[in-house]
């Protein structure tokens, strides 16, 4: 596993710093044992993720919610929705099923997400399809929530954005990352904060993005990321 250090060590800012700009001895350890566990490889596939949604839903007694918890209900109803549509109507391009056959080793695909984000919603269905090319990629999707130190590893500039993909080799090593939203999405998101936008008015812009560019950019940065 010594390679695992050597990689460790050119990855310094895609992590969460210590206050010197270092990565420390205990996040390096962090970062080996979660995967020498099989933390992620006993995650859910996505069909059970999706499944998981479904019995939340269904079991949810609607009536005894507070308005906070009817609110957090409809949006993962909405969310569950969006997937489906993706799910259905998402066909991968020839050019990426190319880049993805050419995959001739395991590949472990970790996601950290929550059913409650509409970033996931509108990511992981294509994420997942796009795995499928490929029997040699594992896609395995954790509760954020439920895996915050592993969340912690792999934080985007200095948050816990999701969904967050981290792409592994069979010995545990760091093959690429993705997330939390394409780039293009993610100026947007910049752009109506900088002219002070609401929060709700820009997540109902980005969820209007997403709509029309149909996977597109994800597309495009899968194909990027695959064919180094």
């Amino acid at each position: 596993m010594k390679d695992n250090y050597s990689i460790f060590l050119n990855r310094i800012l895609f992590y969460h710093p210590s206050a010197d700009g270092q990565i420390s001895v205990n996040e390096r350890k962090a970062m080996l044992e979660f995967f020498e566990k099989k933390r992620p490889h006993n995650g859910m596939t996505y069909t059970d993720y999706i499944f998981s949604i479904e019995k939340k839903i269904e079991s949810t007694n609607i009536d005894s919610l507070s308005d906070d918890e009817r609110g957090d209900y409809n949006t993962i109803k909405l969310n569950l929705a969006r997937s489906y549509r993706i799910q259905k109507t998402f066909e991968a391009s020839e050019v990426i099923k190319k880049v993805v056959e050419k995959i001739d080793t395991p590949q472990l695909w970790m996601v950290l997400t929550e059913d409650w984000c509409g970033d996931s919603a509108q990511n992981l269905p294509f994420i997942a399809k796009i795995a499928e090319i490929n029997s040699k990629i594992d896609l395995r999707i954790l509760f954020r929530d439920d895996n915050l130190d592993i969340m912690d590893l792999y934080q985007t500039n200095g948050t816990r954005s999701i969904p967050k993909l981290i792409a592994f080799d069979e010995n545990g090593n760091e093959l690429f990352q993705w997330g939390a939203r394409p780039a293009k999405a993610q100026e947007l998101v910049n752009e109506l904060k900088s002219k002070g936008i609401s929060k709700e008015e820009y997540i109902e812009k980005l969820h209007l993005w997403y709509a029309k560019d149909k996977g597109n950019e994800l597309e495009k940065e899968f194909i990027q990321i695959l064919k180094t």
